[in-house]
This record gives C-alpha cells, structure tokens and sequence, in this order.
C-alpha cells in the first residue's frame, strides 16, 4: 500500500516550486486571486524575505504542495492513505477531496492570519533523547509553560512555549545526556500549543461555514493518529483542535505502517517527513523480542541483584525512584549494567532513563549496544569525529531532518 505524506511550516524556501509553476499555470493564477499578490513571485524570489512571515509561509507551502500533488496525479500511481505534517495537512485533505483548492487556500491564509497574532512565543527541537526525558527535564526545570507540540520521532520532539522559557531551558538539555541539539524551529510563534487556543477559537468560527465533502482516500489525522472519519463536523473540529494540540507524527506514520503502508512518497519542497518516517520505521521494525529481551535482562541481570526479586515484577514503565534507590545503588546499578552488556555506561544514563522500557530504548540507540556498524564502516566525513552527538547532528544534515545552517548552530552549541 501506498501513502503520499505533504510537508508543512519550516520547510519554505526561496526558489520553492520552481520547476512547477510553469507545468500548471492554472493554479498559480486562481492562488492569486485568492491571496491578493503574485504567489510565484512570493516562492521565487522570496520579497522583503516574506517567506519567514507565518502569513506567507503556509499560503506558499499550501500552493507549492498543490502543485506537487497535480504533478504526482500525472506522473505516479494512486495513493491508499494521505497524511499532512501541521499545515500539510490541509493539502493532504484537498488531494483526498474534502474541498476544491480555492477553499483550501482560503482556510490556510486565514489559519496563517490567526495564528501569526498570537506573538511572543517559539518553538525548539529536541533530538537525541526520549519523549520521557524531555517530559521529565521540563518537569524538573518547572518549565510549566512549555509543551512537546510535535512527536516527530521516536527520538525527536518540537517545544512549544514563550521565547523567554525556550531560551532559559536550552543550556539545560543541551547538558542532558544523549540529546543532540536544541534547535530552534523557523515558525513564528508557538504553535500547537495552548497559547494557540484564541486562534483556535476565531478559526473554528469560520470552519463551521466552510462544506467539507465527503473523502476519496483516507486522510490521517494529526490530532489523533488515526483516519479522520466521516462526518464533516468531525473533520471541522480537529482541524480548529490541531492548532492547539500537538502533532502526533510518529502514531501516525505507526498506524499507516500497521495498516500495511509500505511505501512513503513525500510531496514537496523537503525530504524532512522521509527522514522522520525512516527513524520511526527502523524504530518500530526494531525486533519486539530484542527489546523484550533486553528489558527482562535490565530487570534480571541489573536491577534484582541489587533490590531483589521486587525488580522482576516491576512494572517495565515505572520510575526507578518508586524502588527508593539511592545515588550509591544508581553508582552499583552502572557498574552492573557496563559488566553485563560489555560498554561502559554512567550513571547519569541509569538517572535519566530511570525505567526499564526507557534505558533499554536508550541502549538499543547506542551502536555499541545495539551492534551497529564499527566506526571504519561509517563514511569518511563521520569517522573523524569522536563525539557521538556530532556525529548524530552531520547525520540529520545529511539525510534532510537538519539543515546546514542549523546544524552549525547545534555543533556550535556543543562546543
């Protein structure tokens, strides 16, 4: 089965489109008739460096994915399932049918309008490190107005939260172990986040006036990881929650994966989403019995000879802190764990992924564990580097999640 996924903010840039315009003349033309101004003009030559402006941005990244799915319509076979990150959604929902182009353009300028209102927030990726962790760092640093807004990957999560908060935080996960960057998103504001609820609020407003048809294919939501069904008012209502609730990438792309999806095709100007659905299909095609295996190791081999049989019942998502362990027993636990798997492992790894699921998870991440290729199997430019987090970042730019200048920032970051 076949899934065609379009990409959403942050992946504008100048030049976007360029070879399409001219194929399909036709959309352009009614897009600016639509938005009031040349939208090739806008993708091009990028004026006054609107495209970093929400209310430019998503109009564009709507158009260009527009054209790109007229482009897929001619020269690629019919898709099973369509899903959308964030914005890409509404491109997703135009290609499966459930309005015509003007009415999609016309919600996502308006979207883009309420939305760019809402100032003085941010948003950051996290990557490196579990959804437990970053719940448990924000939680530790009181960063109470600061919200996971997008689960992209197993192992990468989008922050949303006030300008002010983000920059407070950084230093401290930057220390954390195992993340490999902080980096801060190109949007505006803080978008699927609470702070969004008065944009919500107007927007869902005006979805109640807007005919949603009935879908040709099967859209995926990204409010709830599962197809939109078919009632229209369901359809109006997630899309006014999504500008509130977070993406939930990584259920989506699991379900399409459990419903038999096998081939990705991404439409757009990125390969960004290819990237994300690489890492959450290697990480759920990972064999359930290695991790399993691993898990009841942790539990057996680590945890019983230090606290008794109690770890052998203990549930696999529970904290530590709930057996009452002490900064020694952590000490003993690292010892334990680096005899029994072979590496040396430290005992801030034990604290922070202080469940069983969450350190086996971790350690099935390091290639040292996991038997990942040697270091003289990777390619040349890596192989220099001894530190793992820079070489994770120049992995992320070279397969897209990363782009250059951002990846510079990160590796600065590190030093």
């Amino acid at each position: 089965m076949r899934c065609y996924v379009f990409p959403g903010q942050g992946t504008q840039k100048k030049g976007m489109g360029r070879n399409l315009f001219g194929r399909f003349p036709d959309l352009p033309r009614r897009a600016d008739r639509v938005l009031g101004y040349p939208i090739e003009e806008l993708c091009l030559e990028n004026p006054e460096r609107r495209l970093s402006e929400t209310v430019y941005a998503q109009p564009a990244i709507y158009v260009v994915n527009a054209l790109h799915w007229s482009a897929a319509q001619e020269d690629l076979p019919p898709a099973d399932f369509f899903a959308g990150h964030s914005l890409g959604e509404y491109s997703a929902l135009f290609a499966a049918g459930a309005f015509d182009f003007e009415t999609g353009l016309t919600l996502v300028r308006r979207r883009a309008e309420l939305m760019g209102q809402v100032s003085g927030g941010a948003m950051a990726a996290v990557i490196g490190v579990s959804e437990q962790i970053v719940e448990e760092t924000l939680k530790q640093h009181d960063a109470t107005g600061v919200v996971i807004a997008n689960y992209n990957a197993p192992e990468q999560f989008v922050l949303s939260g006030s300008r002010e908060e983000l920059a407070r935080i950084k230093p401290v996960f930057e220390k954390v172990e195992g993340v490999r960057g902080f980096v801060p998103v190109k949007v505006s504001g803080p978008f699927h986040a609470p702070a969004m609820a008065p944009a919500a609020a107007r927007f869902r407003t005006l979805l109640a006036a807007v005919d949603v048809g009935e879908l040709r294919t099967p859209v995926i939501s990204n409010v709830t990881g599962r197809p939109f069904g078919s009632d229209a008012q369901e359809v109006r209502a997630l899309l006014a929650e999504q500008i509130t609730e977070p993406v939930r990438w990584t259920d989506c792309i699991r379900y399409l994966r459990d419903a038999g999806v096998s081939a990705f095709t991404e439409l757009g100007e990125s390969k960004v989403l290819t990237s994300l659905i690489d890492r959450i299909t290697i990480a759920q095609e990972a064999a359930p019995d290695v991790r399993r295996d691993l898990i009841e190791r942790i539990k057996r081999e680590i945890l019983q000879p230090e606290i008794g049989d109690e770890a052998l019942g203990f549930d696999e998502h529970a904290s530590f802190r709930q057996l009452g362990l002490n900064s020694i027993i952590y000490v003993r636990l690292a010892r334990r764990a680096g005899t029994v798997l072979g590496v040396p492992i430290k005992p801030d790894v034990i604290f922070q992924h202080r469940s069983c699921a969450a350190l086996a998870d971790y350690l099935l991440t390091r290639d040292d564990v996991a038997g990942a290729a040697a270091p003289e199997a990777r390619p040349a430019p890596l192989r220099e580097y001894q530190d793992e987090r820079v070489t994770a970042l120049l992995r992320d730019c070279a397969n897209g999640t990363l782009g250059v200048d951002r990846t510079v920032e990160a590796i600065r970051a590190l030093a």
